[in-house]
């Protein structure tokens, strides 16, 4: 996908996401349309930019802009993108600058032929394939790791590659994370990495009319039903022919990532076969069994929207009442208009407003889907306290996020990770919370109830399942070199970094199972 690892993360104490990516492949429908509502239903996993890219057999168009998806699209631009295959995405960079010719899809093409890439994730080796790809005369427009896949593919199949072999070569090429929606004059074209470490998944409309997408709930919006997830390393393509599937490289191990199912994902999606809402609700389960309230509580509250489903869980098994407590600002997640400090401080005040009705008076469990820097967390109970609550009892839905991710998740750096630094009772401390509770790494696996070796635990764990390049590590870890295992190449070849000593209620080994 994309991006820098962009300073707009200094003001929020949750993560960000990379993307989202839609395709479709409609002979007779106006692919364009339903590309913009898959997109707007994708629109939590990227405010910055959005595109669609739409061909007609013989030609590819693009559209993108800076903004929101309903911002970016009208009848009028709709109207231009006549064709049967398209493919589009929403953006928050995490590789190359929040700026316009980073935006996607990525177009690429000659006077013979191009194609359109819409990718969800984050390449570890971009800037070495890059470099590799300079020095052999190839020029780039921007700074993206999508315009790297997209020139790679694109360089085989102007050669009259045939796709299996194109993908192949392109997957044995790339690291990292990426959910690719592909778009050529002729095919639709969809994969994930090995390791599955973002979603994606494959829909059908009618009997020619294929959809794929990076949550199911963006084929809710369409119409469309699910036919299956896209397997790691696996390729779908669909053209005149129908649709296809081939294993374009092997897989490892399955490692999605575990923030898709407590935080990043919509509720009404579907991963490994769950409602992410009925996860989240048991998480607040098993939540309420590690951690209950000594001494009882008079009211359980989600922090919107995220914490929902797991205060409704906990409020369930704690036999507390569940009411709301918080109303959020649905319009704050993005605005052109800088706040000045004093706006800043007031920080929680800006996105949430109290109920008094709910809070004066009572003892408070609030449950939250996870901190991050604590910054947030903070301003958070004391809106609480100042609305009158006597008790805030924080409870998460996670355990605590120690370690930054590579792929494609934009968390901060190491020693902005306020867990990588405190214990618990001082993250409470901090916080001004009466009590802090975080859910284990079992306990999350047994809420999920799928495998624990089917997800990436980096950010919990350390244990990174794709090896990362000096240069990565070194920025977001904050550590020198030589702390871990290193190497001698200036241009950083990637090492194995698992660390050991990263889970803290007592699991001996990162492949535990479900109970």
């Amino acid at each position: 996908m994309a991006s820098s690892g962009c300073s707009s993360s200094a003001r929020s104490d949750k993560p960000r996401h990379e993307c989202g990516v839609f395709g479709v492949y409609g002979p007779g429908h106006e692919v364009a349309r339903l590309s913009y509502f898959g997109l707007f239903t994708l629109q939590h996993r990227g405010q910055e930019s959005a595109g669609i890219a739409v061909s007609d057999g013989g030609e590819i168009y693009l559209h993108k802009q800076m903004g929101l998806v309903n911002q970016i699209f009208d009848e009028t631009v709709l109207s231009r993108l006549r064709g049967h295959i398209a493919v589009g995405h929403v953006r928050y960079s995490t590789t190359g600058s929040s700026v316009i010719r980073n935006a996607q899809p990525i177009l690429v093409g000659d006077s013979e032929s191009s194609l359109a890439v819409a990718h969800n994730g984050n390449l570890v080796n971009s800037n070495a394939l890059r470099q590799r790809l300079e020095a052999q005369g190839m020029r780039f427009s921007g700074t993206s790791d999508t315009e790297v896949i997209a020139r790679l593919l694109f360089r085989d199949l102007s050669r009259a590659t045939p796709i299996e072999e194109a993908m192949s070569s392109l997957m044995a090429q790339i690291e990292g994370a990426y959910s690719l929606a592909i778009c050529t004059e002729r095919e639709l074209i969809a994969c994930r990495d090995p390791h599955g470490l973002h979603p994606l998944c494959l829909g059908r409309l009618d009997e020619k009319t294929y959809v794929v997408a990076s949550e199911t709930c963006a084929l809710n919006a369409v119409g469309a039903k699910l036919v299956r997830e896209i397997e790691p390393g696996e390729v779908c393509v669909v053209d005149d022919e129908g649709v296809r599937f081939f294993q374009a490289a092997e897989s490892p191990r399955q490692a999605m990532c575990i923030f898709e199912t407590i935080y990043f994902a919509r509720p009404d999606s579907i991963i490994y076969g769950r409602s992410l809402h009925e996860a989240r609700r048991h998480m607040g389960e098993v939540l309420a069994q590690e951690h209950p309230v000594a001494g009882g509580a008079d009211v359980v509250i989600g922090v919107p929207d995220t914490g929902t489903p797991g205060a409704v869980g906990f409020a369930s098994v704690a036999r507390v009442p569940f009411d709301i407590g918080l109303v959020k600002n649905r319009y704050i997640q993005r605005t052109f208009i800088q706040p000045d400090q004093r706006l800043r401080d007031m920080g929680a005040r800006l996105k949430y407003t109290p109920l008094t009705e709910t809070l004066a008076g009572r003892r408070v469990v609030a449950v939250d889907d996870s901190i991050v820097r604590g910054t947030t967390t903070q301003r958070l109970v004391a809106l609480l306290r100042e609305a009158g609550a006597r008790e805030v009892h924080l409870r998460i839905c996670s355990p605590p996020i120690k370690w930054p991710c590579f792929y494609g998740i934009d968390m901060a750096t190491r020693e902005e990770l306020i867990a990588s630094s405190h214990t618990v009772d001082e993250i409470c401390k901090h916080v001004g919370a009466d009590s802090l509770g975080y859910l284990s790494t079992k306990g999350l696996a047994r809420a999920l109830g799928v495998s624990a070796k089917h997800f990436c635990w980096a950010c919990l764990t350390g244990d990174y399942p794709i090896d990362v390049p000096r240069e990565l590590r070194e920025h977001k870890l904050n550590l020198p070199c030589g702390s871990l295992e290193d190497d001698a190449s200036p241009l950083g070849e990637p090492v194995r970094m698992v660390l050991a000593g990263m889970f803290d209620d007592e699991i001996d080994e990162p492949d535990f199972s479900l109970e």
